[in-house]
C-alpha cells in the first residue's frame, strides 16, 4: 500500500492556506470502487490509530463518539471532538480545530481506473513572531513536522484497510 504526497488539487478547500507563511500538505491514496466522502471521513475518524488520538483529546475536554463522527459526516452536525467544520461539499471536507490554527481536509474523486482517490491534507496557519511582522507556524509545529507527517500517512493507510476490510464484509 502506498500513500503518496502529493501537490493539492487545484478545487481543494485547501487551497485557501496553501502559497503564503501557512504550512499545508497533501496525502493521496487508491481505494478499489465507488467510495464516498462519508464513508471516507466516517472510516478516517473510527479507526483504531485515531480512536487514540480521540481519547488524548477526550482528557484534555473534547469527548467524542462515533456517533458523533456520523452525524458529522452526514452533515448533521457542525462539531467533532476538537473541531468544527469550516467547508463541506459533496466531495470534500475541511475541518477546524478549536484553536483555529490547523485544519484537517479530505477529499474523494473518481480515478481513471474507476476506482477512489482518497485526499487527506492538513494546514498550519501562522502567526506574527514579532520580528519585523515576520510570520511563522512556530517552533513547535516546525519541530513536529516530521512526527505529523509520519502519522498522518499512517492514518491514511489505516483508513484505506478498514475500508478495504469492510468492503470484504459486504462482498461475503
Amino acid at each position: 500500500m502506498t500513500i503518496h504526497r502529493c501537490s493539492l488539487p487545484p478545487d481543494a478547500f485547501l487551497q485557501r492556506y496553501a502559497g503564503n507563511d501557512d504550512y499545508t500538505d497533501c496525502f493521496r491514496v487508491d481505494v478499489l470502487g465507488t467510495i464516498g466522502l462519508g464513508r471516507y471521513v466516517e472510516a478516517f475518524y473510527t479507526t483504531r490509530l485515531f480512536k487514540a488520538e480521540r481519547a488524548i483529546l477526550s482528557l484534555a475536554g473534547h469527548p467524542s463518539t462515533d456517533a458523533e463522527a456520523a452525524l458529522v459526516v452526514q452533515g448533521e452536525a457542525s462539531r467533532f471532538a476538537a473541531w468544527h467544520v469550516e467547508a463541506r461539499a459533496d466531495d470534500q471536507l475541511l475541518m477546524c480545530d478549536v484553536t483555529g490554527r490547523t485544519r484537517s481536509w479530505f477529499q474523494v474523486a473518481s480515478n481513471r481506473d474507476a476506482d477512489t482517490t482518497l485526499y487527506f491534507g492538513s494546514a498550519v496557519t501562522s502567526v506574527e513572531t514579532g520580528v519585523a511582522g515576520r510570520k511563522s507556524i512556530g517552533m513547535v509545529f516546525n519541530v513536529l513536522m516530521p512526527v505529523h507527517i509520519l502519522y498522518s500517512r499512517a492514518l491514511l493507510a489505516a483508513t484505506k484497510r478498514k475500508i478495504a476490510r469492510s468492503n470484504q464484509h459486504v462482498m461475503a
